[in-house]
């Protein structure tokens, strides 16, 4: 394994970092998923503990494929993306979720530090490019740019035929009629809108609406059945779909399976 590939950089920064970064960050907890797409595992297992201290929720993947198939298919918050990765490189993972409309910002790390292989990243549908090695502290600020940025980005009104979801003034309406929500049943509209036509697994609707307080898959069931009621039972297009199993999607269209 090259030496810039060793990770060894990544673990001193770590190691160096941690105190300094609980000062400057107080120790927030964001409650965000980073999927993070490294094969090298000492790279992959420094990026886990510094994120996870930082207050993220962490997935790793070491394999290119199944790392698209998961992106594809599970909701995050940001990506942070190897370029040399087994059976799937990061450049043709990148232009596969942009070509399926898969928004999630993405983090791009590569041994690569020339302008020409930036370029070809972000051209790629990459936001950001990290050569290696890295300080962590770097890393993390790059991390948080991209959620800020893509908190900005996202439009106030979201419309999926005809729902339209005000994030502005928390205004919901159907077929141009209002419809009253919960606090909590806005959160998991939002959750649900904010992903359009992507699974939202019930691990991350816990994450984005329920955070800290306590939930069980039986609440956030419960909650779905009344967003429904008020989102859907009137209406002879159903938006609302359960794919059993997984999660929920917000689209038009059939259940992947049975409602529930």
């Amino acid at each position: 394994m090259p030496p810039e590939l060793s990770g060894l950089g990544v673990l001193d920064s770590l190691s160096r970092g941690f105190s300094r970064q609980h000062e400057v960050y107080g120790g927030e907890v964001s409650a965000m998923k980073v999927l993070v797409v490294e094969d090298d595992p000492e790279i992959s297992s420094a990026l886990r503990v510094g994120l996870e201290r930082a207050g993220y929720v962490v997935e790793i993947i070491r394999d290119g494929e199944r790392a698209l198939r998961v992106a594809l298919n599970r909701t995050s918050d940001v990506i942070v993306l190897d370029l040399m990765l087994p059976t799937m490189d990061g450049l043709t993972i990148c232009r596969q979720l942009r070509a399926a409309q898969v928004p999630t910002p993405i983090l791009m790390l590569t041994a690569k530090g020339s302008l020409d292989d930036r370029v070809i990243g972000l051209e790629s549908g990459a936001d950001d490019y990290l050569a290696k090695p890295f300080e962590f502290a770097e890393l993390l600020a790059r991390v948080r740019a991209l959620v800020r940025r893509d908190k900005v980005n996202r439009s106030a009104r979201i419309e999926i035929e005809d729902l339209v979801v005000d994030t502005a003034s928390r205004v919901v309406t159907r077929g141009g009629i209002e419809i009253e929500l919960t606090k909590r049943e806005f959160q998991l509209l939002e959750a649900l809108a904010s992903r359009q036509g992507q699974v939202v697994s019930r691990d991350t609707i816990h994450q984005s609406v329920w955070n800290d307080a306590f939930s069980t898959s039986n609440t956030i069931d419960v909650h779905v059945r009344r967003l429904r009621q008020k989102v859907d039972d009137k209406f002879e297009r159903k938006l609302i779909h359960t794919i059993f199993g997984v999660g929920y999607v917000l689209r038009p269209g059939p259940d992947t399976d049975k409602d529930g």
